[in-house]
């Protein structure tokens, strides 16, 4: 009664009530445990049973996984509107789900803008769609974890972007490579192909009930200006399970490949990290080079891709790139981009050694700017209080991300860049306004976080993580 009337529970309820939670998360996580365990010790296994592991307990954890804030789909209900009977629902949800009478409902369609002016399509998924796609996902990843390989780092448990960053710094400086092979798969998560898809889940998978809910994730279409569309091929961006069915189809399409190319065909040192359907590979050898991208186009056209003709670059980079150019009477060695960071062949200042500078990359600061001066146009009235909150928390979170080393410039433009547009902002709000550099600087300006590296070299990361 106390918790329907609104009273906080009293301490021994809420012991008791987080006991019982708890003890529930260890049984299905010690279920998923053993799960994990047999795809580990039989790589060929393939899993008849699974359905059962999504329990009632497990679709309650999925749910308090999932943003609080996050848009509604086509159902239009918010996460706070389901939890108000979760229980009931949930139950509902669990029943549907066994009875085999759960229907994924299309995903609501909208546009974001890219960094280069362009628009991607977003899918939002209704919120039970989300609770069993983080459901199935966690089931799914027990098996798929123990199969996806090293270099694969696009949202996976345990692996975030800056270990892509620092594996692909340590790789290139650690191994002999002369070359950087910068891939991009245009279009990739709308030209996923469907039949191929359920051929790699069924590869593991042979619960033919798992198999029909990923079916029905991929064919449910989508809603938008209130028609609705069939998919006949991709995965809905934006939904839970889209990013592991991506990864699945790579691990597939690309990476084994990969790891078999660089073990049976090459002579020479090969590297690769990918993250999502970002992907940069090394090469010690221009002719291996050349001889892997001509094959790889062969080999994703089999699977429905292709390589973008524009963004997919050859470009000659490493310890010796600069001298070679120099030599040939070249300009300096070019650059690439990966998210989020440009990276560039440089040397040490004090012992001249090959090193690799990595930047922000413009095309992003540049995005993200716009997108801050957006904001405080809307915000233009707003109290200062308000406004340095918000600002506080969004160049908070920018540095978090870009704070790396040797990327101290590139932060400091972007600090000053926002303080300028606070200060335009401010003038506009009176045709009198007394507001001038020195005077916002001393009551306002010290307010933004000062710069500060909040990231390791990716040496230290990378070893203390994988100290072989």
């Amino acid at each position: 009664m106390e918790a329907v009337e609104g009273r906080t529970l009293t301490k021994e309820n809420m012991d008791q009530a987080n006991q019982c939670r708890t003890q529930k998360r260890k049984s299905w996580s010690s279920k998923l445990a053993h799960v994990r365990e047999a795809a580990k010790k039989d790589k060929k296994l393939k899993f008849t049973a699974l359905l059962h592991h999504v329990t009632v307990d497990l679709l309650r954890d999925s749910y308090g996984a999932l943003k609080r804030g996050a848009a509604p789909g086509v159902d239009g209900v918010r996460w706070q509107e389901y939890g108000e009977d979760l229980e009931e629902r949930l139950r509902n949800l669990h029943g549907r789900i066994h009875r085999g009478a759960y229907r994924a409902l299309p995903s609501l369609r909208t546009w974001i803008p890219k960094a280069d002016g362009r628009q991607r399509p977003l899918g939002m998924a209704a919120l039970a769609d989300k609770i069993v796609q983080q459901a199935v996902g966690k089931v799914l990843n027990q098996i798929w974890e123990e199969d996806f390989l090293g270099f694969s780092y696009g949202f996976r448990p345990g692996r975030s972007q800056h270990d892509a960053l620092d594996a692909l710094w340590v790789g290139i400086t650690r191994k002999k490579v002369n070359w950087i092979l910068d891939l991009d798969i245009r279009s990739f998560f709308d030209k996923v192909r469907h039949d191929w898809m359920i051929k790699f889940v069924e590869h593991r998978v042979g619960d033919k009930r798992i198999v029909r809910l990923i079916q029905k994730w991929l064919k449910a279409g989508v809603m938008e200006q209130g028609r609705w569309f069939e998919t006949v091929e991709g995965t809905p961006q934006g939904s839970v399970i889209s990013p592991i069915l991506a990864n699945l189809y790579l691990h597939f399409v690309l990476d084994l490949w990969v790891h078999q190319w660089r073990h049976r065909q090459a002579k020479g040192d090969v590297i690769a990290v990918r993250y999502a359907d970002d992907a940069v590979l090394g090469f010690q050898h221009r002719d291996e080079a050349e001889q892997f991208l001509e094959q790889l186009r062969e080999r994703l056209a089999k699977f429905g891709l292709e390589l973008h003709p524009e963004k997919t670059r050859l470009i000659e980079f490493g310890r010796y790139a600069t001298e070679r150019r120099k030599a040939r009477g070249e300009g300096k060695p070019e650059t690439f981009a990966f998210l989020g960071f440009t990276h560039i062949s440089g040397t040490t200042r004090k012992a001249g050694r090959f090193t690799i500078r990595r930047q922000t990359n413009r095309k992003r600061m540049t995005a993200k700017l716009k997108e801050i001066r957006a904001q405080l146009k809307v915000r233009r009235h707003e109290s200062h209080v308000k406004t340095v909150k918000w600002l506080q928390s969004v160049v908070r979170g920018y540095f978090q991300y870009y704070a790396i080393p040797d990327n101290q410039a590139r932060l400091e433009a972007f600090r000053q860049a926002v303080l300028r547009m606070w200060l335009d902002q401010l003038r506009r709000r009176s045709q009198r306004s007394c507001w001038n550099w020195e005077r916002f600087m001393k009551r306002l300006g010290h307010l933004l976080p000062e710069i500060r590296v909040l990231h390791p070299y990716p040496t230290v990361r990378f070893d203390a993580k994988y100290p072989r």
